[in-house]
Order: C-alpha cells, then sequence, then structure tokens
C-alpha cells in the first residue's frame, strides 16, 4: 500500500472571537468585549496517501481554510491530532507576504526558508522571476502590489521546489487565464512527481481536472469522501 503522507484522527478546531477590541479604560473596569466560542472543525478524520490529489468541497464557513491552516500548523487542533510525512506547504490567496520587500526580494527569502543554500537560491531565482510574469514590478516593494500579483509570486515561489505536500486554498482562482493554466499544468508537473496535494476550491471544475478524491465539509464536519464524481454530483444536488 502506498504510504501515508497525511493523517487526520478525530481533529477538532476550536477559537474565540470578540466583538471588538477592548479599551485600556474597560479593561481596568474589568469589562471585556463579548466572546464567542467557534468550533470551526470538528472531529474530522481521513487519510491522504503519497501521491493523492485531494479536493475540500464546502459552503463558506464550513471549515476547509482552517482544516489547511491548522495540517500546516498557523492553527491547533483542541482536540485530536494531525500527522504528516513532512512540514506542508501553504498556497493561500491570504497567505502572508513581507510588504516592505520587493518581489525578488520575497522570492530570495521564500527560497531560502525552503532549506536552499545561497548557490541554489541565485540559481533558481531567475526561473521563478520568469514564471510570476510580473516584468518590472518583480522590482517593486511587495505594498504596491494587487492581491492577483501576490497570488501569482506566492505560487511561484511555494511551487518551486516541488513541496513533499502542498496544500492549495483557492490560489488557482486569481490571475489570468494564462496563468491559471500555468499553474495547473506546474501542479500536474509536481503530482507527477509523486507529490501530494490537498485543494480548496469553489471551482468545481479546477477539482474535477485535478483531483480523483473529494472530501465535502459541511460545519466542520465531514458529509462524504470518495470518487471526485460522486461526491460533486451529491454536492450539487445539494
Amino acid at each position: 500500500m502506498t504510504a501515508l503522507a497525511l493523517r487526520c484522527v478525530g481533529a477538532e478546531v476550536t477559537y474565540t472571537i470578540r466583538s471588538h477590541r477592548p479599551l485600556i479604560r474597560d479593561l481596568l473596569r474589568g469589562q471585556r468585549p463579548a466572546a464567542q466560542q467557534v468550533h470551526a472543525v470538528r472531529g474530522v478524520t481521513f487519510d491522504v496517501h503519497v501521491g493523492e490529489s485531494v479536493g475540500v468541497v464546502g459552503p463558506n464557513g464550513s471549515g476547509k481554510t482552517t482544516l489547511l491552516q491548522a495540517t500546516t500548523g498557523l492553527l491547533p487542533v483542541s482536540a485530536g491530532e494531525i500527522l504528516v510525512r513532512s512540514v506542508p506547504a501553504f498556497l493561500g490567496v491570504q497567505a502572508v507576504l513581507r510588504n516592505q520587500l520587493t518581489g525578488r526580494r520575497n522570492i530570495e527569502v521564500g527560497l531560502l526558508a525552503q532549506g536552499l543554500d545561497r548557490a541554489a537560491v541565485d540559481d533558481l531565482v531567475p526561473a521563478v522571476v520568469e514564471f510570476t510574469g510580473l516584468g518590472d514590478a518583480i522590482d517593486m516593494r511587495m505594498e504596491t502590489y494587487s492581491s492577483g500579483m501576490r497570488a501569482r509570486l506566492h505560487f511561484s515561489v511555494a511551487t518551486a521546489t516541488s513541496p513533499e505536500i502542498l496544500l492549495i486554498d483557492e490560489a488557482l482562482a486569481v490571475g489570468d487565464r494564462a496563468f491559471r493554466e500555468k499553474s495547473a499544468r506546474r501542479l500536474d508537473e509536481h503530482r507527477a512527481d509523486s507529490g501530494t496535494v490537498l485543494l480548496v476550491s469553489h471551482d468545481l471544475g479546477e477539482i474535477r481536472r485535478s483531483c480523483d478524491r473529494v472530501i465535502w465539509l459541511q460545519d466542520g464536519q465531514i458529509v462524504a469522501d470518495g470518487p471526485t464524481d460522486e461526491v460533486l454530483a451529491a454536492y450539487e444536488a445539494s
């Protein structure tokens, strides 16, 4: 049997949100803003094997992004456990980039953070710059970038070294058609190298094209987990 890339066992993620930022005077009076406990992921269990491409679907607020963030360690699990074969690369439109740095410098920092040495980074940077398609904007500060430009840059960095496990949160929905097609081809190459992909997307066409299996989340729980056509047919019918 193919080795496991990821195992999620009874995972739960709970966090607290407050109605507003507390004021010092209110804190001194012992008053705190109203707090709401959000149970975003509720006892989720599944395995993903090396080389699998799994789509994750569900309505807004169903826990999809929270599950990916917990898988990569950005959010702690409050119960259960998530085990991974190696540290996943998380690719999301909302991923944090360094605003004060140029696009080119962000590429260098991102590649160094993936464990490449300086010489390897210097060799790889030109190819990553070309893949972004950002032209002269690559030497402008990130704070001048649109959300689409940021997503292009982040996708290019995150997939430059074919991470063993890649988590994608709607990142393919940005950019023009040519860049989306180029991104899809790169993911195909990644999967061909036995890479493992979890893809969260509202674009069911992309899920059908990219994934053999789909997990349907609703209210933080798994409604269905199975072959893409079967699960998406039930999801669309709902």
